[in-house]
């Protein structure tokens, strides 16, 4: 199997930085919840559930995007463009300790799976090629079928019964019987 191209590693490596630091927030969460700091405990809850599900589910993504699997393109994509809108949000909150973080890490991890080599990777176009060089590969372990000495002679020969096709002349129709034809198609 031919080497993952260093780009989609970067796209990898971004969304499990982003997996990891939304587990860190669902953990904080789950703290804040349980010590009474969340505005409403019933809120605190739901939000802390939802955080432990997005974790989930962008950690999930980073294998697909390391074995270079079409369906993880799309979410990694908008993962990134989730984590940027979310540190333009905090930048402009002027919380500059997590914004500038996840817009670094959205800007390369868009940058990674935008980059021609990991879009080929995770293209149709790269899913055909590397469907090709397995059955290239696995033609190549196997040895071809080689007929047995009596099929070759029998194949290599015409059979008695078959019979010659009738030439051109025999086939084609007289002038009458062909408009006679022509009259019944119509």
């Amino acid at each position: 199997m031919r080497p993952r191209p260093w780009t989609l590693l970067l796209a990898a490596a971004a969304q499990a930085l982003v997996a990891a630091g939304v587990l860190v927030a669902a953990v904080v969460s789950a703290a804040d919840t349980a010590t009474g700091h969340s505005y409403q405990r019933s809120s605190g809850i739901a939000l802390t559930v939802l955080a432990f599900a997005a974790a989930i589910a962008a950690g999930f993504v980073v294998p697909g995007l390391l074995r270079a699997r079409l369906w993880s393109r799309t979410p990694a994509l908008f993962t990134q463009l989730f984590v940027g809108t979310t540190g333009v949000y905090l930048l402009d909150g002027h919380h500059l300790n997590f914004g500038l973080p996840a817009v670094v890490v959205a800007i390369a991890g868009f940058a990674g799976i935008c980059a021609p080599p990991s879009w080929r990777a995770l293209s149709r176009l790269g899913l055909q090629e590397r469907e090709e060089l397995a059955t290239e590969a696995q033609a190549a372990t196997e040895e071809p079928a080689r007929p047995r000495p009596a099929q070759a002679k029998a194949a290599a020969q015409p059979s008695a019964g078959a019979k010659k096709p009738p030439s051109a002349a025999k086939a084609r129709p007289t002038g009458s019987s062909s408009r006679k034809a022509s009259s019944r198609r119509r």
